[in-house]
């Protein structure tokens, strides 16, 4: 069982019921995060386990792929029932994300720790850097894109002012880059949740919040399919997913109830900041 905290001057030992605290402290912070944002909660989860309580990334990523089931679950149907979340969408891509996962963790498993680590910091920057940039949040005057006609995804979201339509546009552009979010999910067990909002949001050119919810509903199929590969590989240690999950679960719920009254300059600015800070 992990039992250390690491600090500039060394490192702090604690007992089991300690660590547990700071490590469900941490996951409920993640949690929280990650259903805001719709980033998983793993890009906060693995650098705490990893840098901060001195875990191996093996380990951290096995625990954040529970906690991003746990995030799932608990933020994605709160958004189906208030319909934010476009389901026919996040089924069609879930496709491609469900493939690319397994992938990723079969590949992770034969790498070293240093290069997931920089592989997990060079995705956070890019991610960062990509939200940053400018995009119109009045989709509705797009017009439609044929193949997302044909496969019926446009669809509606709830605004303060009542039912706002939006086409999705760039089909095939954000099923490539699902499968592109799979794999790294499966490689660093992060739920590419940070990928996947902003394939939705800035190529397929649907609502910020409707990208959020919608990643949230996928990110929980696509970290089951890698974490059974990381379970088999004894990287899930129960000791140290246990406070993980439960931390998760509850913060993903409360940034759930969150969401659906806050801003969308806000929840931009928060999940810019979060994969900067990681």
């Amino acid at each position: 069982m992990f039992s250390s905290i690491k600090l500039n001057d060394g490192e702090l030992t604690l007992n089991t019921l300690d660590f547990s605290l700071i490590v469900w402290f941490g996951s409920l912070t993640a949690g929280f995060l990650g259903a805001l944002t719709g980033l998983g909660g793993g890009v906060v989860i693995i650098p705490f386990l990893a840098i901060v309580c001195g875990v191996d990334i093996h380990y951290a990523i096995g625990a954040s792929l529970v906690s991003v089931i746990a995030t799932s679950s608990g933020a994605a149907s709160a958004y189906v029932k208030e319909g934010y979340t476009n389901l026919r969408l996040g089924m069609l891509l879930e496709v491609a994300t469900t493939f690319g996962a397994i992938a990723g963790a079969m590949v992770a498993a034969k790498i070293s720790t240093a290069t997931i680590a920089v592989v997990f910091g060079i995705v956070l920057l890019y991610s960062a850097y990509l939200s940053r940039q400018a995009h119109c949040e009045n989709t509705d005057i797009l017009p439609p894109d044929p193949l997302a006609t044909r496969l019926k995804l446009n669809s509606t979201y709830p605004t303060p002012t009542g039912e706002k339509s939006y086409n999705v546009r760039g089909v095939p552009w954000g099923f490539g880059l699902m499968f592109t979010a799979g794999v790294l999910s499966g490689l660093l067990g992060i739920g590419s949740g940070a990928l996947k909002v902003l394939a939705m949001d800035q190529v397929m050119q649907i609502p910020f919040k409707v990208s959020t919810t919608t990643s949230n509903f996928m990110i929980g199929v696509t970290a089951a399919a890698s974490a059974g590969i990381y379970l088999n590989r004894g990287y899930i240690d129960p000791g140290l997913t246990m406070p993980v999950m439960l931390g998760v679960l509850l913060g993903a719920v409360l940034g759930a109830r969150l969401l659906i009254k806050a801003n969308v300059g806000l929840l931009r600015n928060i999940s810019d900041r979060t994969m900067i800070y990681s």
